[in-house]
């Protein structure tokens, strides 16, 4: 599976035709403690960068970003009874959403991981 990065610090892993999504361990230090998490609800049809979910911490509300446009198929509903999991798992069990791939080609915009390292270095 391949996993690319946004500058928004979103984070997307791809596998075939579908994608998971979450937010970096950079930007879950930068929120702090997370307090409340809104993922989008399964249907909902999302645009690349537009708003898809919101995180909260003890610091900030922040807005999610789709990093590519398509359906989403599953919010994770273990973040509204445990929104830590971003904190302690942000890019394994922390994920917001899976989504459908609209158009593959938005891919090709986005950061590999050591890319996104630079990114991250050069804040």
């Amino acid at each position: 599976m391949a996993r690319y990065f946004t500058e928004e610090h979103e984070w997307i892993e791809v596998d075939g035709d579908t994608a998971t999504v979450g937010i970096t361990d950079h930007a879950q230090e930068q929120l702090g403690d997370i307090v409340f998490v809104e993922v989008p609800e399964a249907g909902k049809e999302l645009t690349k960068g537009g708003e898809a979910a919101v995180v909260e911490s003890v610091k900030a509300a922040s807005d999610v970003y789709a990093p590519i446009a398509g359906t989403v198929i599953e919010g994770n509903a273990a973040l509204e009874g445990d929104p830590e999991l971003v904190n302690t798992s942000p890019e394994a069990d922390g994920w917001f959403f899976k989504m459908t791939i609209a158009d593959k080609g938005e891919l090709d915009g986005l950061m590999d991981a050591e890319g996104y390292k630079s990114f991250c270095d050069s804040l």
